[in-house]
């Protein structure tokens, strides 16, 4: 299929693009499985709790077992007891399962987001920066040019390498190579921007 491309003087042309990619069937329970999978091994599992035998301190018998009136015990590192152990608490990260997610769930989580935000007119395609762009100043310019305010701008080697300081202070703006982004980057952002260049390098992971 076909779809529209523009350069950064406004000059319209049309590029050649994988269906696969951009009209693809939207699979909103594949996209729900791997935002859950994404976030949950995004999450940093670093809380801990202490278990009994991590307390320091006497592992005496508090009392004798017998003839107290009270419960029988062994030491105050029980979990009952305040400053003792906690029973069942968090062990710290290498405790929690990483969600894999496979080829097969990527590409069809992918493919079925870019065709949503196709088809809401939230994907733009620019011809490759081939012009050096330095300026915070002037990148801001063409972004709101276009209105582009809240983007998610996936580009090819060659042109991350001339625009992407005049792109990386501007706020609610995100870089991303062909190979770098996945799904929730998409999410995140209200438009998605390709160069032509990043179009050809993402129908290979394809």
């Amino acid at each position: 299929m076909k779809i529209d491309k523009i350069d950064i003087n406004g000059k319209k042309d049309s590029i050649e693009v994988m269906d696969k990619i951009f009209s693809a069937k939207i699979n909103n329970q594949i996209v729900s499985n791997v935002i859950y999978k994404l976030n949950a091994n995004f999450k940093g599992r670093k809380a801990k709790t202490k278990q009994r035998n991590e307390i320091k301190g006497s592992t005496a018998k508090i009392w004798a077992q017998k003839g107290t009136g009270n419960a029988r015990h062994s030491s105050r590192k029980a979990p009952l007891f305040v400053g003792g152990g906690v029973a069942h608490g968090p062990k710290g990260g290498s405790s929690y399962k990483i969600r894999k997610l496979n080829k097969s769930e990527k590409k069809h989580g992918l493919a079925s987001l870019i065709t949503e935000k196709k088809n809401n007119n939230n994907v733009m395609i620019f011809s490759d920066f081939k012009q050096n762009i330095k300026k915070t100043k002037e990148m801001k310019k063409i972004l709101d040019k276009f209105d582009i305010s809240n983007a998610l701008i996936v580009l090819d080697k060659s042109s991350k390498e001339n625009i992407y300081k005049s792109l990386r202070n501007i706020p609610n703006i995100k870089v991303a190579s062909s190979n770098s982004f996945n799904s929730y980057d998409i999410l995140k952002f209200k438009k998605l921007i390709f160069t032509e260049t990043s179009i050809k390098e993402l129908e290979k992971r394809f």
